[in-house]
């Protein structure tokens, strides 16, 4: 039945081959049987017979050269579709909760989206004066810290002129291209008052292993209260959530 609770005794078989998976991902080098079977503290003969079934499995691979084994590149594919099936909104909830709770401000998580960004999911700041963020909200590359962040790991400018929406927004693409070359060497962007007047907001990205963009982890308040220390004070925490959560997708 789906979601049932599994309970019972595990089975030695299993667990006796998992154990020789486990000494092979903890270790650098290739390893024979002799050796897995002092690790695990089993005998060499089962070692032997769990090594050949895991092998024909394509989990263990054995090198013709030295006899040694290790891990195969079946488990890539198990582990891709593990990945594949994680939410990053379930993952990343707890992280958007304790950056509310330490800023005082509403925390967002972002996707690309196109030639722009997303809101996919947010933790609303308990203040009454508050920033309110929008599960869909697109934004606006040049004037958002969010698309800002965006453009400097996945994105280009769209063609045109740049929209003005309000007095600080960057209009000017030899400016813009400098700031966004900013953001990918320092891995933070803030924007101050560019998309609506009285909001500012910070943003860091969530890279993969290639340095590829996966979300972006972002803050953002009103100007009165979110002013430079508290968002520079907030980059830090942002940088520490995301370190974390690109570990996880790794």
């Amino acid at each position: 039945m789906t979601g049932e609770l599994i309970t019972g005794r595990p089975i030695a078989a299993v667990e006796r081959a998992v154990a020789v998976l486990t000494v092979l991902a903890e270790t650098p080098s290739d390893l024979g049987t002799n050796e897995i079977a002092r690790r695990t503290g089993i005998n060499a003969s089962t070692i032997s017979r769990l090594l050949a079934t895991l092998a024909h499995d394509g989990l263990v691979h054995q090198v013709s050269s030295s006899g040694r084994y290790r891990l195969g590149l079946r488990l890539i594919q198990f582990g891709n579709a593990a990945l594949a099936r994680i939410d990053l909104r379930e993952i990343a909830r707890p992280h958007l909760t304790a950056l509310m709770e330490a800023t005082g401000e509403t925390a967002t998580l972002s996707v690309a989206a196109g030639d722009t960004t997303m809101t996919v999911d947010f933790a609303q700041s308990p203040s009454s004066v508050r920033s309110v963020a929008e599960i869909g909200r697109p934004s606006a590359p040049h004037a958002t810290a969010t698309g800002k962040v965006f453009l400097a790991h996945a994105g280009t400018v769209a063609d045109g002129p740049l929209h003005a929406y309000t007095a600080h927004t960057i209009t000017d693409r030899t400016a813009l291209e400098r700031e966004i070359a900013e953001v990918r060497a320092q891995r933070w962007a803030q924007a101050c008052g560019e998309r609506e007047g009285d909001l500012h907001g910070v943003a860091v990205p969530i890279l993969d292993s290639r340095g590829r963009l996966v979300a972006v982890l972002g803050v953002q308040g009103p100007a009165g209260r979110f002013d430079s220390a508290a968002m520079s004070s907030a980059v830090d925490r942002l940088q520490e959530r995301a370190a974390t959560l690109s570990a996880v997708v790794n």
